[in-house]
């Protein structure tokens, strides 16, 4: 057997495998040899066959199916050995004139290399954001805390403050639902008055339109979808079931201690220290993801190279469960360059400054994101061997194992970067940011 590969250009090159009899033809007896022991034919006692007769009936088969093998691990260990960089798997050309009905075969394979190119992370400078949370922000949250943590108090007629629960209805477009809002939340006075001085058992016709100040109160109230809820307008009844009040809760010992078992808050002041640590831990995420993005656009925009295209599109067509066409190919080629790009570029940065990720990274990172969750539910102290077990469960999960890994990954990166790269930093208050970078205003 000989294996050759020539190059047609920087990105393209064709291998050519040739098989000749000696290399095959030894497996091919072995096989038959093992089907004349085990094969049935109706005259002769098993293990009697002729070797002639099985020769006849299952030679070629047999010899066809030992090429194949013996080409795609020819193959594969050649281009392991020759450790060539490919985009997509090998292409097998079209021979015209090729024939099972001969000893010795030669098979061609068009490969597309992956491009040599260097990445300068100096080339351009990208916008960071230090994300603070304000005064205006922590209040609001102190304001939550208190209703969150504060007593229901039964009432006999609406006021702006109250909680109305009660159901709401449109046969036409089978709406149904029991919910749960405040007075105040509803949009315009007009709205407002509907509801003030409203008793259990009233029954209150709305217009949907416009009813609530932000459109996902009216979603969530009405249990329709984003789509419905947009531009939705109908009117419904609403049925009084329940009218109360929330009395807030005092910020005092006992609810410092719910907040903090391990006895850390004893202050307002401190527990406005508290939000603000851990409002600005998450921001942090928000910022990080937000920097990945914007280092990923400048990367792909000021790296140049050249890509295989054509090998591409055509290897496409026939990568997925679905035949594309050669039209589909191209439109498929466009819309997953860029994430090519970045995959390419990402890869290098990696593999030039030793950035990987190994098991036992993997599990401590896994039992991190655990840890995390479960001090959500209170259970700030899990057991290391409980942690261990959860982690080896997810882990099993190839696609969850996936998507941490890919975290951590990005995790590592965002730390490379920052210590890599120059920035063009901004501080700004949560608001400021989802406006900014989102184009969203986050009050709405």
């Amino acid at each position: 057997m000989n294996i050759t590969k020539e190059n047609v250009d920087a990105l393209n090159a064709i291998v050519k495998v040739d098989i000749v009899a000696d290399d095959y033809k030894e497996k091919v007896a072995k096989v038959l040899g093992d089907y004349r022991k085990t094969a049935n034919i109706p005259g002769f006692r098993k293990g009697h066959v002729p070797m002639g007769m099985v020769k006849k009936q299952y030679g070629k088969a047999v010899m066809i199916d030992e090429v194949n093998k013996l080409l795609q691990e020819s193959l594969n260990k050649f281009l392991v050995e020759e450790k060539l960089d490919i985009l997509g798997n090998p292409l097998p050309k079209v021979n015209e004139g090729f024939s099972w009905d001969t000893e010795q075969f030669s098979f061609e394979f068009e490969l597309g290399l992956a491009p040599e190119f260097d990445v300068d992370l100096k080339s351009n400078k990208v916008k960071s954001y230090n994300i603070v949370a304000n005064e205006e922000l922590i209040e609001k949250e102190l304001e939550n805390i208190q209703t969150r943590y504060g007593k229901l108090i039964t009432q006999e007629e609406a006021e702006e403050h109250s909680n109305v629960t009660g159901t709401f209805v449109n046969e036409e477009k089978e709406i149904n639902k029991k919910s749960t809002f405040l007075v105040n939340d509803l949009k315009g006075k007009k709205n407002e008055k509907k509801l003030i001085g409203a008793k259990v058992g009233d029954v209150i016709e709305l217009d949907t339109k416009k009813l609530f100040e932000d459109d996902h109160n009216l979603q969530n109230v009405l249990g329709v979808s984003q789509d419905d809820a947009k531009d939705l307008d109908v009117k419904v009844t609403f049925t009084v079931e329940e009218i109360s009040i929330t009395e807030k809760a005092e910020f005092d010992q006992e609810l410092f201690d719910k907040l903090f078992t391990d006895g850390s808050v004893k202050t307002v002041t401190e527990l406005k220290e508290k939000i603000k640590e851990d409002a600005e831990k998450q921001f942090q995420q928000q910022a990080d993801q937000q920097l990945l993005n914007a280092v990923t656009e400048s990367l792909v925009e000021n790296t140049k190279f050249d890509l295989p295209k054509d090998f591409l599109q055509k290897w496409l067509q026939t990568a997925g469960e679905k035949q594309l066409t050669a039209e589909e190919a191209v439109s498929e080629y466009e819309k997953s360059e860029k994430g090519l790009r970045y995959q390419l570029i990402e890869g290098k940065i990696m593999k030039d400054n030793d950035i990987k990720v190994d098991y036992a990274e993997l599990v401590e990172y896994a039992k991190g994101f655990i840890k995390s969750q479960m001090a959500q539910f209170g259970n700030a102290n899990p057991e290391e061997k409980e942690l261990d077990e959860i982690a080896g469960r997810i882990l099993s999960n190839q696609e969850e194992t996936r998507r941490l890994q890919e975290q951590l990954v990005s995790q590592k990166l965002v730390g490379f970067f920052k210590g890599n790269m120059e920035f063009d930093a901004k501080e700004v208050s949560y608001e400021e940011f989802i406006k900014e970078v989102y184009n969203v205003d986050a009050k709405k």
